[in-house]
């Protein structure tokens, strides 16, 4: 079921965590524009300004090229906790203090990322006069990191019953305006994944760029439906500060109001710029997880069970100290409420070729990615194409192109679609 290497060589009674102090690597995250401040204070007190401009995209310049390359050289990990061990890393409360520093962390990057759009003279970091257009730019691109990310560590958060937890992941999501995903993810996804009514599962021959509206408005729409069924049900009007779509979406406007009031309107336009940016980092995520697959219909006409073939995985170390192992997705979807530190690597799950920050890259790019990915579709499904969750608007000319049932994808698997979707 799971690793070859949960066979520990290593008496269990000698086992420990080796990842125990990586995972602080995750507090690095939320603080990477108070390191950037420090990068561009010291570079402009050395006179050397396009050094400070550059460290102003200190968030990009980790996100998509650092962990990446850092993935490419260390490769995989595979490593899984001895079962006698589980309950005891469930219960290290080590862990969850990692993951509440993120919040306050991150707030405060925030509001200096605010101040730095909108300020006439940040002369104490060595300008003199406004940042450039360019560097308000990369101001709000590490924020968008941030909080991006930070929608992550609200997944985490939100999936525990602890009510402090459930609590900072609405907060965490407030930079982004995406409380609803706290529904939605929970109560919605992780009962339709890789099924075509998910608006989250991303289809065969679906480009990110076509996939982005469709999850973005979808899964709005289906958390608002979610909480309206709730209320439904106790006789009751959705209309309610207890409706987790409203609680969660007024903990943007009170924190956007405020840096509105006082930075003034000027801020409004970034705080926008970095939200869109954040929340697209989340879907390029969903739409790596679960690209093609579907979970088939039994004689009942009801979805099977979800399954590790129904996630694509990924075990690359960086990527997941940095994403508190989200890339072992077939064990968190059978075990939602398990705690990231023990979410384990399982043989036989789709695996995708690199670390899930590697493969954002090649999803921004249609071409690129379905040269590497519908090959893997074709051959996770021994060439039934007829099995994979497609694109309705391209499924009769999937269908065409790869036949039903063919034991191999053919010449033309590597290209996938070849009309210039994008």
């Amino acid at each position: 079921m799971t690793s070859s290497d949960s066979l520990h060589e290593t008496p269990v009674s000698q086992w420990h965590d080796k990842k125990r102090y990586w995972w602080m690597l995750g507090m690095a995250v939320p603080a990477l524009f108070l390191v950037g401040m420090g990068f561009v204070a010291l570079y402009n007190s050395l006179g050397w300004t396009t050094a400070a401009s550059v460290s102003w995209w200190i968030g990009p310049i980790l996100v998509y090229l650092i962990i990446p390359l850092i993935d490419m050289a260390l490769g995989p990990d595979g490593s899984n906790p001895p079962d006698d061990w589980m309950e005891k890393l469930e219960n290290d409360k080590y862990y969850r203090y990692i993951l509440y520093a993120y919040t306050p962390i991150q707030y405060t990057g925030f509001v200096f990322a605010c101040y730095f759009v909108t300020a006439s003279n940040p002369s104490w970091i060595g300008y003199d006069g406004p940042l450039s257009f360019i560097d308000k730019v990369g101001v709000m691109a590490t924020m968008a990191m941030i909080g991006g990310i930070g929608i992550n560590t609200a997944h985490e958060l939100g999936h525990k019953k602890v009510q402090l937890e459930r609590w900072l992941s609405k907060i965490t999501l407030a930079q982004t305006f995406y409380g609803h995903f706290y529904v939605e993810h929970n109560r919605g996804h992780h009962v339709r994944v890789a099924t075509p009514e998910d608006p989250a599962s991303s289809r065969f021959g679906e480009s990110f760029w076509m996939f982005l509206p469709r999850t973005v408005f979808g899964s709005l729409k289906s958390a608002w439906h979610l909480e309206q069924q709730r209320f439904e049900r106790m006789g009751k009007s959705p209309w309610s500060i207890k409706n987790d779509v409203l609680n969660a979406w007024l903990m943007s406007v009170v924190l956007w109001g405020a840096m509105v009031a006082i930075f003034g309107w000027a801020v409004l336009p970034w705080i926008i710029l970095q939200a869109v940016w954040g929340f697209s980092l989340l879907e390029v995520v969903n739409y790596l997880e679960h690209y093609g697959l579907v979970r088939q219909k039994t004689a009942s006409g009801r979805y099977e069970r979800c399954a590790p073939s129904h996630s694509w995985n990924s075990d690359h170390i960086c990527t997941n100290v940095f994403l508190y192992h989200l890339q072992r997705h077939s064990d968190h979807h059978a075990y939602p409420t398990r705690r990231y530190q023990i979410l384990r690597s399982w043989d036989g799950a789709p695996s995708l070729p690199g670390g899930y920050a590697s493969m954002i890259v090649i999803a921004y790019f249609p071409p690129i990615w379905r040269k590497v990915m519908d090959k893997r579709v074709l051959a996770h499904y021994n060439g039934d194409i007829t099995k994979a969750n497609i694109y309705p608007p391209k499924r009769e000319k999937i269908l065409a192109k790869y036949g039903a049932g063919s034991s191999s994808p053919g010449g033309s698997s590597a290209g996938g679609s070849s009309d210039g979707e994008s």
